[in-house]
């Protein structure tokens, strides 16, 4: 939790923040995802100064399990002083221990953030999905929370002025309005309107600027014209490629020339043969692709 010190921004965790897309995509499956089209609504997660602190935090708590499709898990919050915005004791259950930072107390607005990620931490603990390192754990905690409905409420409690800062998560804002518009693009909704923050809302943009270049790279028709010219460049050198190109060119078998690339939703790695105009479909996440290989 980032309070009054410097907020990292920009994209240093994009690389494992697509991973974690993808692997949410495999162990979930395509149509379990689908399931989670509608975001967790405001007034759920709303917390007003005249709420009692205890029955308000186990309210907001339900609710976002309810979200996630945990029914039989309860959580029992409780409030003290600690370095980080909340930690969950991510035991067998059905019960699960939630402890949130004493300054939650006055700043009840954002006790659904801090609760959105711990519960999500119990969502991946049940689903037995976890990366090795405990930061790109976090990471993927952050963005299954973001990607299934319930990290708008994070993205919405980054704070930043010349004299203050407040941001909760370990992704920078930037790539928390990156999985956010990743979302928005797949469900066609648009979680901006909820947001308090103005910082979050600017974060949202340009989050939103980087994922729609995910659909601008090619072979992906929507690749602008200095893109396909590189492409073009690169197909009549292949099979090598630069390393720093989204692409890589190998042949087949019969030693027909193949492109792979990333899928623009779940980034699942996308094989194409080399000839011209194709239409591809992406086995994980289903998203037809129109080529120009």
């Amino acid at each position: 939790m980032a309070n009054g010190g410097p907020v990292q921004h920009g994209y240093p965790h994009l690389e494992t923040v697509r991973a974690a897309i993808t692997a949410l995509y495999r162990r979930l499956s395509y149509d379990t995802v689908q399931t989670f089209s509608t975001s967790l609504a405001p007034a759920d997660a709303a917390f007003c100064d005249t709420d009692d602190l205890h029955l308000g935090a186990q309210r907001v708590a339900r609710e976002i399990v309810r979200h996630f499709r945990l029914p039989d898990a309860r959580l029992i919050v409780g409030f003290r002083e600690m370095t980080h915005a909340a930690h969950v004791e991510l035991a067998a259950g059905p019960e699960y221990f939630v402890e949130l930072n004493d300054r939650f107390r006055t700043h009840r607005r954002d006790i659904g953030a801090a609760l959105a990620h711990e519960v999500a931490h119990v969502y991946l603990h049940r689903l037995d999905l976890s990366f090795p390192s405990t930061p790109d754990n976090e990471v993927l905690t952050d963005t299954v929370t973001a990607y299934l409905g319930a990290g708008w409420l994070l993205l919405d409690a980054f704070r930043e002025d010349a004299v203050s800062s407040q941001k909760l998560g370990y992704l920078t804002p930037e790539e928390f309005g990156y999985v956010l518009a990743k979302r928005a693009l797949l469900f066609h909704e648009d979680p901006s309107v909820w947001f308090t923050s103005p910082q979050a809302y600017d974060a949202y943009v340009k989050g939103m600027a980087q994922a729609r270049r995910d659909e601008q790279q090619p072979p992906l028709t929507g690749a602008g014209w200095a893109g396909r010219r590189r492409y073009a460049h690169d197909r009549r050198h292949a099979p090598s490629a630069p390393p720093e190109a989204p692409y890589a060119f190998t042949p087949d078998p019969t030693g027909q020339l193949r492109v792979t690339f990333p899928c623009p939703t779940c980034h699942q790695r996308i094989r194409v043969p080399v000839k011209g105009r194709v239409r591809a479909r992406c086995g994980l996440c289903r998203t037809v692709l129109e080529c120009d290989t």
